[in-house]
């Protein structure tokens, strides 16, 4: 929609705001900046509820009070909460005008983090539903909900527990095919016999699931996809390095490499992560705490520069023949800082002088504190991510109850 020079007017929830084209053009709300880039009528109604032509006035059914707070923001810099207002409203408002919690003023962030933590809610985006007019749509949508969703209905329930079924049959054999007991021949064949059939399910299992993946290259990028590729793929390999080479053949009895494949099956467990609750909120946590994880790392690495250099100099450095023969080198010396830290304290290594023992008694009280330190940020973020991948599974569940009384 080509505005040229007039004024632009913005009708929210009742209320109207005057804009100049120029002053859309710099705002930085992404809705009204895609609302001046729009060339036609159509585009506009996606972006406004209605539009008119003559007046060339914009109807918003928003909040009109929070969109003046908003206004307000863009002409001094300060976004603040409207007063009498629920935090988590406003921050609808914002997400839906392009704004973010970190261009609230810090005394409103902090109190939309207790609310949030509060009432357990995120703001995730939902699926878009997709037409599945068609039988041929209908039916690949039904598979990939049923291989995908183990609580989206009966079917996906009773294919969810085979699967864990094949997992720890497989964890099981591979287990106990280091037990001396095992190595005889007869076991082994059994053993073989077995973790064909486990591998021979997990391979149609990732086949028929990305035949009836919705886009292809998406469903090869997921983490638990390239895994599942990761711990298949050596078995094949192991299996035609055999053919080739023979069973007893030199490369076999030196296969060091094979063994390292072989050992990779132990990362089926993160398959449990598909029916687990538990695991999924694990990973959701670390991937939405990178930052803090990083920070956490920072403060350890810094900490173990100083201590194992400190270390390193009051219990070798000072007394290059006698000293302490443990600290003999800083990286030595990191490893005493890492197991003070953590408060594990093996006890292989330890210091002997005065000063090395009130720098170790600092080592251990420093690293209490910066241990604690992000802990509190992972832990609420953990409890929230726990709570949304719950609201999810009981919709899920909605679905479940409908399949088992039709």
């Amino acid at each position: 929609m080509k505005f040229g020079n007039t004024c632009c007017t913005l009708n929210v929830g009742g209320r109207r705001f005057s804009l100049s084209s120029e002053t859309m053009k710099r705002l930085p709300l992404s809705r009204l900046s895609r609302l001046h880039r729009c060339v036609s009528e159509t585009e506009l109604l996606e972006l406004c509820d209605d539009y008119d032509r003559d007046s060339n006035e914009f109807f918003f059914d928003r909040h009109s009070e929070a969109f003046s707070f908003i206004m307000l923001y863009l002409q001094h810099g300060k976004l603040r909460f409207v007063p009498h207002m629920c935090e988590l409203s406003f921050y609808n408002e914002m997400l839906y005008w392009g704004l973010e919690s970190a261009d609230l003023q810090p005394c409103c962030q902090r109190r939309l983090d207790d609310r949030m933590s509060d009432c357990f809610v995120h703001f995730f985006p939902e699926e878009a539903p997709r037409s599945t007019n068609e039988p041929q749509s209908r039916w690949l949508e039904r598979m990939r909900r049923t291989f995908e969703e183990p609580t989206s209905s009966v079917a996906a329930q009773i294919l969810a527990s085979v699967s864990v079924i094949f997992v720890v049959v497989s964890m099981v054999m591979l287990c106990a095919s280091t037990l001396p007991d095992w190595m005889s021949a007869e076991t082994l064949d059994q053993h073989r016999v077995i973790e064909a059939v486990c591998i021979g399910w997990f391979t149609a299992e990732c086949i028929i699931r990305f035949l009836v993946s919705r886009d292809k290259c998406e469903f090869v990028c997921r983490p638990l996809n390239i895994i599942d590729l990761l711990v298949i793929t050596p078995y094949y390999v192991s299996v035609t390095v055999t053919i080739l080479t023979g069973e007893n053949s030199q490369l076999q009895r030196a296969g060091v490499t094979l063994r390292v494949l072989r050992i990779m099956r132990i990362f089926w467990v993160i398959k449990l992560a598909r029916h687990f609750l538990g695991l999924q909120t694990l990973g959701l946590t670390l991937r939405r705490c990178y930052r803090e994880m990083v920070m956490l790392l920072v403060f350890i690495c810094v900490a173990m520069a100083i201590f194992s250099a400190l270390a390193q100099l009051l219990e070798h450095g000072l007394d290059l023949e006698n000293g302490n023969q443990d600290y003999a080198s800083i990286p030595a010396a990191c490893w005493w800082v890492i197991i003070s830290m953590t408060t594990v304290g093996y006890g292989d290594m330890y210091p002997v002088t005065v000063a090395g023992r009130v720098l170790g008694g600092l080592c251990v009280v420093s690293g209490i504190v910066l241990l604690a330190l992000p802990i509190t940020f992972i832990y609420h973020s953990f409890v929230q991510c726990y709570h949304e991948l719950k609201v999810r599974s009981e919709r899920c569940s909605h679905t479940l109850s409908a399949d088992f009384i039709n």
